[in-house]
C-alpha cells in the first residue's frame, strides 16, 4: 500500500519533501504498530476471548450470559480503533458517536446471542434488522446515511472480531450441538447492524447535524517540525488507547478473580499480551493521523484535479491490496478454515474478498465522481444479499456477513475514506452524502460475492452426490453377480 501510494505521489503533483518524510515516517509506525498490536491481539485479545466465552457459556444461566454478552459488546467497541479513527473525520463529538455506536454493539451482540439460544433462522433476524434499518433510513437526514452505514463496517475490526466470534464459537457449541458449526457464524454481521441502528435513532432523537472534519497536510517547514508533530502527539494517543481499553482490562480482571483464575504464569503472558495491544495501538493511530490519513486525502485531491474517473481504477487497485492488509480478515479467514475443517479454505475467500473489495471500491470512487446517491447501491444489494439467504447453506449466509463487516477495518478507515474525501472536496461535491459511504460498500459486496461462492459450492456438492447416488445405483442393478477383480 505503501509502494501504491508513493507512486502515485510522484505521478501527480509531489507532496513537499518534509511532507513525504512524515508520510513514511507515518507508514513505519503504522507497520510496526500494527505488527505489535496483531502480536498483542494474539497474545491477550484473543485468549481472553476464549476464556471470557467458555466460562460464560458452560455456566448455562441466560440471564449472566446476555449480561456478560451486552458488557462485552460495548467495552469492546470502544477499544476499537477504527471507530476511533472515523469519530475523528466528522464534527459530531468523539465520545457521543463512540459511546452510541458501543451501545449498538453491545445490545445486537445480545440479539445474537438470542438467536442462538432460540435456534432462530439467521436469514430471518436479518431480514426483520435491515427492514426495520431502511424504515428508519425514511426519516433521517440524507447525509447522514452514509455516515450511519459506515459506523457498522469499522465497528467490527481486530479487537470486536475475535471476541464477538469466539463469543458465538462458545455458545453455540455449547448450546446447539451438532449445528454449532452453522450457528457460530452471523454474529459479526448482526453486531455490524447495531451501529447502523443507533446512529439512525441518535440523528433522529437529537436531530444531529454533522459535517465532515478533513485531515489535511500540515506544512512542514524543516525536519525538526515533523519529529516534533510526532512526539507531540504521541502522549495524546497514549492517553487515549489507555482510557479505551481500561474497561476491557478492568472487566476481564474481574471476570479472572472471581470465576476464570487462570495460573500466574498463564495470566502473565495475557497481561504482556494486553500491554503489546496498548503500545501497538496507540503507535498504529500516531503513524495514521499524522503520517497516513493527510496523504490520503491529498493524493485523492490531486488525482481528482486531472481527471474525476481516474480515482475509480486507482481506488480499485488500492482496495484489493488493502484486504491483505486489514488483520481483522486474517481472524475471520483462519477462523473459516478450521470451523470447515478446511472445506473453505483462506485462499479461497481471499480471493473472494479481494474482487468483492476492488469492486466495491471502484463503485465507491464513482459515487464521489458522478454524485449518485449511495442508496441506489445500498437497497439493490442488500436486497440480493436477502434473497441469496434463501438458495445457499447457512453456514455461508454467516460467513458472508460477517465477512462484511470485517473486510472494513483500519486500512479502509484510514485511507480510502480520507482519499475519497480528498477527492470528492477537490470536485466540489458533499463529502458527507458522497465520500462516506465508502465504508459501507466495502461491507456490502461480500454479502453476495461469499454467498454466491455459497451457491457454488451448493451445485458441485449437488452434482457429486448426483454421481455418486448413480454409481450406487448401478451397483446395486449388478447385485449377485460375480465380480472379478485384476490386482
Amino acid at each position: 500500500i505503501t509502494a501504491i501510494i508513493l507512486i502515485l505521489n510522484f505521478s501527480t503533483k509531489p507532496m513537499h519533501d518534509y511532507n513525504l518524510l512524515s508520510f513514511v515516517i507515518g507508514a513505519i509506525l503504522l507497520t510496526i504498530g500494527m505488527s505489535i498490536y496483531s502480536l498483542g491481539v494474539d497474545i491477550a485479545i484473543e485468549p481472553i476471548g476464549h476464556h471470557i466465552s467458555s466460562t460464560i457459556s458452560h455456566s448455562k444461566k441466560l440471564w449472566f450470559i446476555l449480561l456478560c454478552v451486552f458488557i462485552i459488546g460495548i467495552i469492546v467497541t470502544i477499544a476499537e480503533p477504527d471507530l476511533t479513527v472515523l469519530a475523528s473525520q466528522v464534527s459530531i463529538n468523539n465520545w457521543t458517536l463512540i459511546l452510541t455506536v458501543s451501545a449498538g454493539v453491545g445490545l445486537f451482540m445480545l440479539f445474537a446471542v438470542l438467536r442462538i439460544v432460540l435456534k432462530i433462522n439467521l436469514n430471518v433476524v436479518l431480514i426483520v434488522l435491515y427492514s426495520i434499518v431502511f424504515i428508519l433510513i425514511i426519516f433521517v437526514d440524507e447525509n447522514l446515511i452514509p455516515l450511519a452505514f459506515d459506523a457498522g463496517g469499522v465497528t467490527t475490526g481486530p479487537i470486536t472480531v475475535p471476541f464477538i466470534m469466539a463469543i458465538g464459537i462458545g455458545i453455540s457449541s455449547v448450546l446447539c450441538g451438532s449445528k454449532s458449526q452453522e450457528n457460530s457464524f452471523g454474529m459479526v454481521g448482526i453486531c455490524s447492524i447495531g451501529p447502523i441502528m443507533a446512529v439512525l435513532i441518535l440523528s433522529l432523537i437529537n436531530d444531529t447535524e454533522s459535517s465532515a472534519s478533513i485531515i489535511t497536510l500540515s506544512e512542514f517547514k524543516s525536519l525538526e517540525s515533523v519529529f516534533l508533530s510526532y512526539f507531540k502527539c504521541f502522549p495524546i494517543y497514549l492517553k487515549e488507547v489507555g482510557i479505551a481499553l481500561a474497561p476491557i482490562t478492568g472487566f476481564f480482571l474481574l471476570m479472572q478473580i472471581f470465576i476464570i483464575k487462570l495460573p500466574k504464569k498463564q495470566l502473565l503472558k495475557l497481561i504482556i499480551g494486553i500491554i503489546y495491544t496498548y503500545l501497538g495501538l496507540s503507535i498504529f493511530l500516531l503513524g495514521v493521523n499524522v503520517g497516513f490519513m493527510p496523504t490520503g486525502t491529498y493524493i485523492g485531491a490531486e488525482l481528482a484535479k486531472i481527471n474525476p474517473y481516474l480515482i475509480i481504477p486507482i481506488g480499485m487497485i488500492v482496495g484489493a491490496s488493502i484486504v491483505l492488509a486489514e488483520p481483522a480478515i486474517h481472524v475471520l479467514t483462519h477462523q473459516v478454515e478450521t470451523v470447515t475443517s478446511g472445506t473453505i479454505t483462506r485462499k479461497t475467500m481471499f480471493i473472494t474478498l479481494i474482487i468483492s473489495t476492488s469492486i466495491s471500491v471502484g463503485l465507491s470512487m464513482l459515487r464521489v465522481a458522478t454524485g449518485i446517491s449511495l442508496l441506489y447501491i445500498l437497497l439493490p444489494g442488500y436486497l440480493l444479499a436477502l434473497i441469496l439467504t434463501f438458495f445457499v447453506p447457512k453456514i455461508f449466509t454467516g460467513i458472508a456477513f460477517d465477512s462484511g463487516g470485517v473486510a472494513s477495518g483500519p486500512m479502509t478507515a484510514t485511507f480510502l475514506l480520507p482519499f475519497a474525501m480528498g477527492a470528492c472536496s477537490s470536485l466540489g461535491g458533499n463529502i458527507m452524502s458522497d465520500a462516506f459511504g465508502t465504508v459501507a460498500l466495502v461491507a456490502l459486496t461480500p454479502l453476495f460475492t461469499i454467498q454466491i461462492l455459497g451457491l457454488i459450492y451448493k451445485i458441485k456438492i449437488t452434482k457429486r452426490q448426483q454421481i455418486v447416488r448413480n454409481q450406487y445405483i448401478e451397483m446395486l442393478s449388478h447385485e449377485g453377480e460375480i465380480i472379478e477383480f485384476e490386482i
